[in-house]
């Protein structure tokens, strides 16, 4: 199985996080990021963002919600990135069973993804908390009948990264998300995609290897 996360793994959805997030700012009150600071911001892990800019772990469910409620609204200007609707049918066609684990909501996944794609999906666990993905992640897997060792996780975050760590996974980390791809290398993943084209053959080259 191939466990994916969605904003920044499938969806290019952080020019769209860029521009809604000083509003949120101001509603729930951090500061403001400026233009100069995303670079920066974008080196660091989740947790360290949050001390960076005071944001009490209390507030970030309220947050979510917000900002999930944003990505509904703004849906229509949400897209996968280009190669990821091919990369999904390579693997599915393969015989690799895919699912999404995301912060986001399902219903947003499947607007964005379209329906030929959501529709490769064997299983969404979608709605974790920000930090709550490695227990969501053990769920799906034991909902599923999968052992960990079986499993490959892929996303563009280091908490993505822990919460595979976590499990008992392998992760893949891709290069076209919100963290920096050096960033990423330096936590350690299994894998390091520039392409959604890489996963198919990182993965079907590990399979053949264990066969």
């Amino acid at each position: 199985m191939v466990v994916l996360d969605f904003d920044g793994t499938l969806a290019d959805t952080f020019p769209w996080f860029c521009g809604v997030l000083n509003g949120v700012a101001d509603r729930y009150g951090f500061p403001r990021v400026e233009p100069h600071e995303t670079d920066e911001l974008r080196a660091l892990s989740a947790q360290a963002i949050l001390a960076r800019l005071g944001v009490p772990r209390w507030k970030l469910p309220l947050i979510a919600r917000h900002m999930h409620g944003l990505a509904a609204r703004d849906v229509a200007d949400l897209h996968p990135f280009p190669g990821v609707a091919a990369m999904l049918a390579a693997l599915s066609a393969s015989g690799i069973a895919l699912a999404v684990l995301s912060s986001n909501t399902e219903d947003n996944v499947r607007r964005v993804l379209g329906p030929e794609s959501a529709a490769l999906m064997a299983r969404y666990a979608c709605g974790a908390a920000v930090f709550g993905k490695a227990r969501r992640l053990g769920a799906l897997l034991r909902r599923a009948g999968i052992a960990p060792g079986a499993v490959l996780c892929v996303g563009d975050e280091i908490r993505d990264l822990d919460a595979a760590r976590a499990v008992g996974c392998a992760f893949g980390a891709v290069a076209w998300g919100f963290t920096d791809a050096a960033a990423l290398a330096a936590a350690g993943p299994d894998f390091l995609f520039a392409v959604p084209a890489d996963i198919p053959e990182a993965v079907l080259s590990r399979r053949a290897r264990s066969a």
